[in-house]
């Protein structure tokens, strides 16, 4: 899975080769091996892992989302299966199909799309699902379990930033770390991961002052706010690894945090908004959906 990355070359101007990160082909390789994993599994006479999905209301975006988890799990051989539900269902009669699932031996990987209507709670829904069969890892339990270091299931998108940055040999022990955004879902827990890898982390937010001078200082930058274009090449330091996890739609097309043209020949490193992230986040959802059926089956639950 890994290799190392040589130092970045750059050319009598000063100007670095930036590496493109083709995140589809390296999530297309983990995915493989999970594949091989799970062949192993049924050939031994286990059936496979099944993640289920649930959708609230009629979101085409959602709806695109899921159509694209299922093909994911369809090539690694794992089940799936969707429920969704009317924009209208109450919190209620979402928590009752949450215990549902929870008490199906068959499911291993529950995940609830986000967002969800105003009248449902996230943080209601995200309790409710049994941390054991949490896909996204957003429960409580195992937000503090990756406080401790034992976490057996990690939030998605900060676990393929951080596949990303082991693939390409990026060091991260002792390096400067800069976290841009402090949302549950990515912010805070991938400023947790790189701590754990002895990086020395700043987390920067709306209220943070002087924030390209900040940026300007980091070894490693993750970007996740949303923000189209709003980190500029003189907020780069030369031959910093830049991990652009935003995307907002502009005129049609994607458009990342990052001004990615720009950042050509300053960073070292850069994911692209479109094969960057994205395909690691899913592989990172099958690997939690994996890594969750494994436990339970070795718990006798499975």
């Amino acid at each position: 899975m890994s290799s190392t990355r040589p130092p970045a070359d750059s050319d009598a101007s000063g100007t670095i080769d930036t590496v493109t990160v083709d995140g589809l082909g390296l999530a297309n390789t983990l995915r493989d091996e999970m594949k091989a994993e799970i062949e192993a599994l049924v050939a031994a006479g286990h059936r496979a892992p099944h993640l289920t999905v649930v959708l609230v209301g009629d979101d085409p975006a959602s709806k695109s989302y899921i159509k694209g988890k299922q093909r994911a799990c369809a090539r690694i051989g794992a089940d799936s299966s969707e429920h969704i539900l009317p924009s209208a269902t109450s919190e209620e009669d979402l928590l009752s199909l949450l215990d549902k699932l929870n008490n199906d031996d068959r499911v291993d990987g529950i995940l609830v799309q986000l967002p969800l209507p105003k009248h449902i709670s996230a943080e209601a829904v995200a309790e409710a699902i049994d941390p054991a069969k949490d896909a996204d890892a957003l429960h409580p339990l195992n937000f503090g379990r990756l406080l401790l270091g034992n976490a057996k299931l990690i939030s998605c998108t900060p676990l393929g930033v951080m596949a990303v940055l082991k693939h390409h040999g990026i060091e991260i022990s002792g390096r400067h770390a800069v976290v841009i955004g402090r949302s549950n879902i990515v912010g805070k827990p991938v400023s947790i991961l790189l701590q754990q890898q002895n990086a020395t982390v700043t987390m920067c937010h709306s209220r943070t002052q002087d924030l390209p001078g900040v940026c300007r200082g980091a070894d490693i930058l993750v970007a996740a706010v949303g923000s189209p274009q709003m980190v500029k090449a003189d907020w780069i330091k030369p031959g910093a690894a830049v991990m652009d996890v935003g995307v907002t739609e502009v005129d049609g097309k994607l458009v990342g945090d990052v001004d990615f043209a720009a950042a050509q020949g300053v960073a070292s490193i850069i994911t692209p908004s479109r094969r960057g992230i994205g395909p690691m986040t899913i592989t990172m959802l099958l690997r939690n959906t994996l890594n969750a059926y494994v436990a339970r089956k070795e718990l006798g639950s499975a």
